[in-house]
C-alpha cells in the first residue's frame, strides 16, 4: 500500500519524461563494505543507471576498489570535499537522470530496488519523493529482526522526532532536488533530514511505500551507532530545523503535545508488528 500526502500549492510538477535514475555513492574509509555496495548497486541489472561514486581521500585501499570497477560506473569523483553533504552534492552535479538516489557505503540495494523504483515514478508520475522500506543488517550483513516501514513525511512529527524515514530507500526527483539547492553542506549529522525538511517547505509531494528497497548497516562505527543522535550538537540541530519549520509557517506540536505524541509513538504496539512484517 502506498500512503502519498497532499501538495502545498507550491509544489514541485512532476516530470512527464520516462524516468531515468542516477545514483551516488560517497566513500571514505569503508572498505570493508566498499565493494558490497558497488555490487549492490551495479548488479540490479536495470539498464541505464547512471552510477557516481565520489571519494574525499580514503586512506585504506577503497580508491583501488573504486578503481576495479571505474569501467562500470558513470564517473568516479576523487576530491576533497566539506563532508558528506558535499559529497553528494558534487556527485548529483555531475548526474543527467530525473530521478535521484544515494547509498552510503557501508550500506546496499536490495535486489530489484530500481526496477521497483523506475516503474513507480513512471506509473505516479506526481510522486516527487518516495519514501520506502529498508531492512536492518549488522557488521557482517545479518539480517536483523526487525525492518522499517516510513512514516508518512509530516514536518510537525520530524521536528518532534516521531517521524522515521530510511534514507537508503529513499528517492527523489531531480528538479525537487535541484529547487532547494541541494543539501546544506554545514550540517555533517543529519543532511539527509534536512533535505527532506527543504522539500516539504518547498511543497513536494511525498510518497510512502512497505517495499522494502534498502539494507541500514548498524554498527559501532555509525552515526546512529556511536550515539551521534544523543548527542548536544544533533539536539541543537533538531532546534535549528523546528525554527526553520516555524519561521515559514508550518504549525509546529505544543510541547505538552510532543511529548505525548513520542510516548505514543515508542509505546506503539502496531508499528513495531509493522517492522516484523516488513
Amino acid at each position: 500500500m502506498t500512503n502519498v500526502t497532499q501538495p502545498l500549492e507550491t509544489g514541485v510538477a512532476a516530470e512527464p519524461a520516462e524516468t531515468k535514475l542516477s545514483l551516488v555513492t560517497i566513500s571514505f574509509n569503508q572498505v570493508r563494505f566498499l565493494e558490497e555496495c558497488l555490487r549492490s548497486v551495479l548488479e540490479q541489472g536495470l539498464p541505464g543507471v547512471e552510477y557516481i561514486v565520489v571519494d574525499a581521500g580514503s586512506s585504506d585501499s577503497s580508491r583501488e576498489i573504486i578503481e576495479r570497477y571505474a569501467h562500470r560506473l558513470t564517473a568516479k569523483i576523487f576530491e576533497r570535499d566539506r563532508g558528506p553533504a558535499d559529497g553528494l552534492n558534487k556527485g548529483f552535479g555531475r548526474a543527467t537522470g530525473n530521478v535521484f538516489g544515494y547509498v552510503n557505503s557501508d550500506d546496499r540495494l536490495v535486489p530489484g530496488a530500481l526496477a521497483y523504483v523506475k516503474r513507480y515514478f513512471d506509473e505516479h508520475p506526481h510522486v516527487d519523493v518516495l519514501c520506502s522500506a529498508i531492512r536492518i543488517i549488522d557488521e557482517k550483513g545479518r539480517r536483523k529482526l526487525r525492518s522499517r516501514i516510513p512514516d508518512a513525511f509530516d514536518l510537525a512529527d520530524y521536528a518532534s522526532g516521531i517521524c522515521t524515514v530510511g534514507q537508503q530507500a529513499t528517492f527523489f526527483r531531480r528538479q525537487a532536488f535541484e529547487a532547494v539547492g541541494g543539501f546544506n553542506i554545514d550540517n555533517r549529522i543529519c543532511w539527509d533530514g534536512e533535505l527532506l525538511v527543504d522539500m516539504a517547505l518547498n511543497g513536494v509531494r511525498f510518497a510512502t511505500d512497505k517495499r522494502v528497497l534498502g539494507d541500514f548497516r548498524i554498527y559501532p562505527g555509525t552515526l546512529t551507532g556511536s550515539g551521534a543522535f544523543r548527542s548536544p550538537e544533533y539536539g541543537a540541530i533538531r532546534k535549528r530545523l523546528a525554527e526553520k519549520i516555524r519561521a515559514r509557517g508550518a504549525r509546529l506540536h505544543s510541547p505538552a503535545k510532543e511529548r505525548v505524541l513520542q510516548l505514543a509513538y515508542r509505546a506503539n504496539l502496531l508499528r513495531h508488528v509493522r517492522y516484523l512484517m516488513a
